[in-house]
């Protein structure tokens, strides 16, 4: 474990650690995408090398996929096990009732499959990521190639109808050409600023002809765990309403943490 972590990756690998300890023996896990998820498979994959731990895990994207196999925690897929014990996956942003954007990293669909057929999701991210209210991050909505600029026009049309600050929509670009997800989508960006009513959103967005699912995760997340950059976690439970703070080693073993390019 690198010894001169930036505050935020810092905060990052506190949280991860920290949502690794509701795992137990026998799951069948949720691997989520990004930045936050890559520490908690390296997290995961350090209790399966030094206890044993017996796990299995669907991964929510390739490179999800790609990162276990190499650290040697089992997977699977969805179809195979059909249900989950627990889901644990970063979020671009929260609000106080846990209600979440997702999809920063192109993966949202695959997340949102896994984290709804999951008993609980628990989700990991630094402080900077909790809002009083959604929108400052731009919602991702993934789109059908097919037809995509029509689909753009209808939720700009539809947006006029929302409790939204910002109209923007735009093509998420990979330099010149577009971004595609692991599904072979497009996602569209909509710059939004304020959310007002998250719920109606999700809903009506789901509804244009072409939009295959939005980012907005509404009544998934259970308990976020919030890292901070010196070291201390928070953990809060929507359903118990329990809040808890404590501080969590920053040590692993190198092999696991080594290069760590996320």
């Amino acid at each position: 474990m690198p010894a001169d972590l930036s505050p935020i990756d810092k905060a990052k690998f506190v949280a991860a650690r920290r949502a690794v300890d509701f795992v137990e023996n026998g799951m069948k896990l949720g691997l989520g995408t990004g930045s936050t998820a890559a520490w908690m498979v390296r997290c995961l994959a350090e209790r399966v090398k030094d206890e044993g731990l017996r796990v299995v895990g669907v991964p929510t994207s390739r490179r999800t996929a790609e990162l276990a196999t190499e650290l040697g925690v089992p997977i699977t897929t969805m179809d195979e096990v059909k249900w989950l014990d627990l889901t644990i996956d970063g979020a671009d942003e929260f609000d106080p009732n846990l209600n979440l954007i997702k999809g920063g990293g192109a993966a949202l669909l695959q997340e949102k499959i896994v984290a709804t057929a999951s008993d609980r999701m628990i989700v990991i991210a630094d402080a900077a990521k909790e809002v009083a209210q959604l929108g400052a991050f731009p919602l991702p909505v993934e789109v059908v190639p097919f037809g995509w600029q029509t689909t753009k026009a209808l939720i700009e049309e539809t947006l006029f109808s929302m409790d939204v600050l910002g109209r923007d929509v735009a093509l998420r670009m990979n330099k010149s050409k577009p971004v595609k997800t692991d599904e072979n989508n497009y996602i569209l960006d909509l710059s939004l600023k304020r959310i007002g009513n998250p719920r109606q959103l999700a809903l009506v967005l789901n509804q244009i002809p072409g939009v295959v699912e939005n980012g907005l995760f509404i009544d998934i997340c259970d308990i976020v765990v919030i890292g901070h950059g010196d070291g201390r976690v928070t953990v809060r439970d929507i359903n118990t309403g329990k809040v808890e703070d404590a501080s969590v080693e920053v040590a692993g073993s190198d092999n696991i943490f080594a290069d760590l390019g996320d």
